[in-house]
């Protein structure tokens, strides 16, 4: 409610008597990608901050788009966004520069603006970013470096321990989260084992459930596990239990609060999650669209990896996640 606010009286203050008659959202219909399925904790909090700025700034119609994260998904709603011809299209960069690049030119050309969010398309940021594309979301490496940082750090972890990452290390920019975590372990000394998610898994990560648990069995020295999967962070607790692990025992480093990772954090089998606040991944995107539609106001830039979770700082978190800000 406190960003709802200050954004509405930020808006205010710069357009002053205009916004009383007419608020600057008015007009406007965004079509956004919100990345996973409806409700799910990678993705409700991003909704949530989405529908909150489309509410303060007056936006006639927020659609919103589901992919199970699959990038040809992806691809498959831009198109029909398009062929709707709405004023603004929020998109997720995990199809990579090449796959999106003639699409967001053909939409600018038409007068649509187009942003992003949670994966980085940085050409694309280049080419169009006097035209409102912007970006709302980690910076991927040093968000997975932060996330090996403090996996250290917390696990004791050292040269020569082993260490698995599991990620979508294929997937453009997008793979550069687990690129930084698997870089920073090895850095430090640390064997590391790097596992490609398969989209299978990446769409419903309960299917990354006995792969792993018999992976953790298989490996008797493992001493970490790290992702920068919101699903996969979510599972990782009853990956563990079931290949017969106690809380510490492995040191585990994910990304993201859904509820799952929420009772990993507090039972212990979750170290560490690298906090990238998806409630401002749904408001700066709707908000980019009405500050250049309505305002001719170029792309912003936001970095939204802010830090980290740990189980002696998840306690008053809890209920700002169950409300889906968090």
């Amino acid at each position: 409610m406190r960003t709802i606010l200050l954004v509405t009286a930020a808006v205010a203050i710069a357009t002053g008597p205009v916004l009383a008659a007419d608020p600057p959202g008015k007009g406007i219909t965004i079509y956004m990608q919100m990345g996973g399925n409806p409700g799910d904790g990678a993705t409700l909090a991003r909704q949530t901050g989405a529908a909150a700025a489309a509410q303060a700034l007056g936006v006639d119609q927020l659609n919103e788009q589901f992919s199970s994260w699959a990038p040809e998904k992806m691809i498959e709603q831009f198109k029909q966004a398009l062929a709707a011809k709405p004023p603004c299209i929020a998109i997720m960069g995990h199809p990579g520069n090449e796959a999106f690049m003639d699409l967001v030119k053909q939409a600018v050309d038409q007068g649509v603006v187009v942003t992003h969010g949670n994966a980085p398309l940085s050409e694309i940021q280049a080419a169009f970013g006097p035209q409102g594309f912007g970006y709302a979301g980690v910076d991927l490496y040093a968000g997975g470096k932060l996330t090996a940082e403090r996996m250290i750090e917390v696990g004791g972890l050292k040269s020569g321990d082993e260490a698995m990452v599991y990620g979508v290390f294929s997937q453009a920019e997008r793979g550069q989260s687990e690129k930084g975590l698997a870089d920073t372990l090895e850095a430090a000394g640390l064997k590391v084992d790097r596992l490609e998610i398969t989209q299978e898994a990446n769409s419903d990560a309960s299917l990354a459930v006995p792969v792993l648990a018999a992976y953790v069995q298989s490996h008797p020295e493992l001493k970490a596990i790290g992702t920068q999967h919101g699903g996969i962070t979510g599972v990782l607790a009853e990956v563990l239990q079931k290949a017969g692990k106690k809380p510490g025992e492995i040191t585990v480093g994910g990304i993201d609060l859904a509820p799952a990772t929420i009772d990993g954090l507090q039972s212990g089998y979750v170290n560490v999650t690298l906090d990238q606040l998806l409630y401002l991944q749904g408001f700066l995107p709707v908000l980019q669209c009405v500050l250049t539609k309505a305002y001719k106001m170029p792309g912003i830039s936001v970095n939204t990896g802010a830090g980290v979770v740990t189980p002696q700082t998840i306690g008053e978190l809890v209920p700002l996640i169950e409300a889906g800000i968090r």
